[in-house]
Formats: C-alpha cells, structure tokens, sequence
C-alpha cells in the first residue's frame, strides 16, 4: 500500500461501503465523532448497517442523522444516552440493540484490532451482561423477541470473570486532529476517547483529520495510533474541521453578590 494514504474526500473514502456492512465509529456522545464521514455515508446511501459505538449520537446529529433515515439495523453501544429516536425504535421493535457495559466495550474493540479473540473480565459476572436475557430486540407489542445468550464464566485467581468477544468490523470511522500522510494520528484531549480502538477494529479505517502533515512531522512520541491500523485520510476543510456541536451547552446567570462583595 502506497505510504500517502490521503484520498479524494469523503465522499471518495466512503463510496465503496456496502449495505450491510459493520462499522466501528470513534467518538463519545458528540465528542470526536467523524462528522464529515457520517453525513458522506448519510449521501452515499448505505443502509442495513451494523454500528459499534459508544453511543448512536443524538437527535438530529452524528449517528443519529443515520437512525432517523432507517439505514441502521442492529446497534452495539453502551447507553441509549440523549437519542429519543434511538430508544424509540429499540423499544417499539424496530432496531436490535446489544447493550454492553463501556469498559468492556472499548477492550472489545481493542481486543479485535490486537488480534485478540476473546478475554474475560469481571465485569457483568452475576448479572443479565453474564448470565444472559438482556432485551436485544423487542417485538410490536412490547415483548422480548431476541434477548443475550448466557456467556461463559471461570474464576481467576478466586475472581469468577466472564468471557468476552472481540470485536472487528468491516470498517471503521474516525476523527482525528491531526494525521500524517502514512496515517498516523493524534487526538486532542478528550476527543481521543473511542477513536483509537474504533480504529484498530475496521479491516477498512477511515480516518477524518483537522490537519493533515507530511510524514516525519509528528514525533514518535506524539503518536496516538500508528498509521498500521489507517488505510485512508481524509484532510477537512477548514469549515469542516470546525464542526464540532455538543450535545447540551449550560450556562449560569449571574451570582448574587455575596456580603463581602457588597461591602467592597
């Protein structure tokens, strides 16, 4: 593979992502989510997809722009979270969705891009995560149509652990502030969250950067996730770039003057 991986643009990176095809997509609620990405993917007209994600973004934005136009059919994340759409079609039937504690999510990912099959952990054990009949899909009328599997379980060192599967997709989405042309990244604060093991677990990851340098810019040191695990770059614009909503913005008025204050 060439080492200047940088393509077209979005619309390019994304064209040959088929229906049906999972995906790994970076970002923690709004936060480092691959805006551009998701809205080329929203055109490009994909649809019966699989998504691993934190969570499946909010009304109107990220991933919930996908949801709303009815091209996700299964969802593997770890909370509902602020998407009234997302827990509408999972409880009236309409989207399958495997909720899975975040920790154990993240190392699922991990795990698949390490090469990883499986590992256990304690997170779960002696509940619905371990011992099966979590409400994975729900039928018209409110009943459990598809619930969780038990999973296996053995003590370690005294602890009972239970075993989890790693995950890998067929591509992944990410968002990265800066990236070089052989594709290693680097995230900014707390935009790094789920982005570098999104990566690591595409077969095909994209990755949408702020900022894209030449190779030999960014120090060893610097690097979040080397570009082994990155087949394509996508340079934003600088518009691009600077779209970055959150979900809630919360302000307080003005303090009332304390005693000390008025007396000043």
């Amino acid at each position: 593979m060439s080492l200047d991986k940088v393509v077209a643009g979005p619309e390019a990176a994304v064209a040959d992502i088929p229906s049906g095809a999972s995906l790994a997509v970076g970002g923690f609620g709004l936060s480092g989510i691959p805006w551009t990405l998701i809205e080329a993917l929203l055109a490009q007209g994909a649809d019966d997809l699989l998504v691993v994600s934190n969570n499946c973004g909010v009304d109107g934005a990220g991933l919930g722009l996908l949801l709303e136009e009815r091209r996700i059919s299964r969802v593997i994340a770890s909370y509902v979270g602020e998407n009234k759409e997302f827990a509408r079609q999972y409880l009236s039937g309409e989207l399958t969705v495997e909720l899975t504690p975040q920790g154990t999510l993240a190392e699922r990912l991990r795990a698949g891009g390490a090469g990883v099959g499986a590992f256990f952990t304690p997170t779960g054990v002696g509940t619905l995560v371990s011992e099966g009949g979590l409400p994975w899909r729900y039928d018209t009328e409110g009943n459990v149509e598809l619930a969780s599997p038990a999973k296996e379980t053995r003590v370690f060192q005294g602890r009972e652990m239970v075993l989890e599967e790693a995950i890998v997709t067929d591509v992944a989405l990410v968002r990265a502030a800066v990236a070089d042309r052989a594709g290693n990244c680097v995230f900014h604060a707390a935009a790094r969250n789920f982005n570098p093991p999104a990566a690591m677990a595409g077969r095909l990851t994209i990755v949408e950067a702020e900022q894209v340098v030449e190779v030999g810019a960014l120090g060893p040191d610097e690097v979040h996730l080397p570009g082994v695990f990155v087949q394509r770059v996508v340079e934003l614009t600088p518009e691009q770039a600077q779209h970055k909503d959150i979900e809630k913005r919360t302000t307080r008025g003005e303090r009332p003057a304390t005693a000390a204050q008025g007396a000043s």
